[in-house]
């Protein structure tokens, strides 16, 4: 029997939800299409969609965790295809001081989400690079 799976979800775990869904929407217009709540209040799970695709982005809050995550070398990230003007939504990243790296020549950036998560920033496929 042959496997085909799909991608469904990535999951950050996140110390302050609001926030973090805050600069989701804010960043890159990702908005909640559902939620879990855990029993007795020891958890909260947010899935947020970009209206486009199925493919949803998990914030995870757990209530007995209140300090950073440890990220370790944070070699792992998201990445995302943005529209519009590239380099718009790159001052607009710029000005909201969550830019963390740019790479001119390969023609992306990351941005870096109040928890410390990179999350690298394409155009989308039918522009050039910046």
């Amino acid at each position: 029997m042959e496997i085909q799976g799909h991608f469904d979800h990535f999951n950050f775990n996140v110390t302050d939800l609001s926030r973090s869904l805050a600069f989701y929407k804010e960043a890159l217009g990702f908005v909640p299409v559902g939620e879990i709540d855990g029993p007795e209040g020891q958890f909260k799970i947010m899935y947020l969609g970009d209206g486009h695709s199925l493919f949803r982005l998990e914030l995870t809050w757990l209530r007995d965790h209140p300090q950073k995550y440890n990220l370790g070398e944070c070699e792992f990230h998201l990445c995302v295809r943005v529209e519009g003007d590239y380099a718009t939504v790159r001052e607009q990243h710029r000005s909201m001081g969550c830019l963390c790296y740019e790479n001119i020549e390969m023609g992306l950036y990351f941005i870096q989400d109040p928890d410390g998560y990179w999350i690298e920033i394409l155009p989308a496929e039918n522009q050039v690079k910046i």
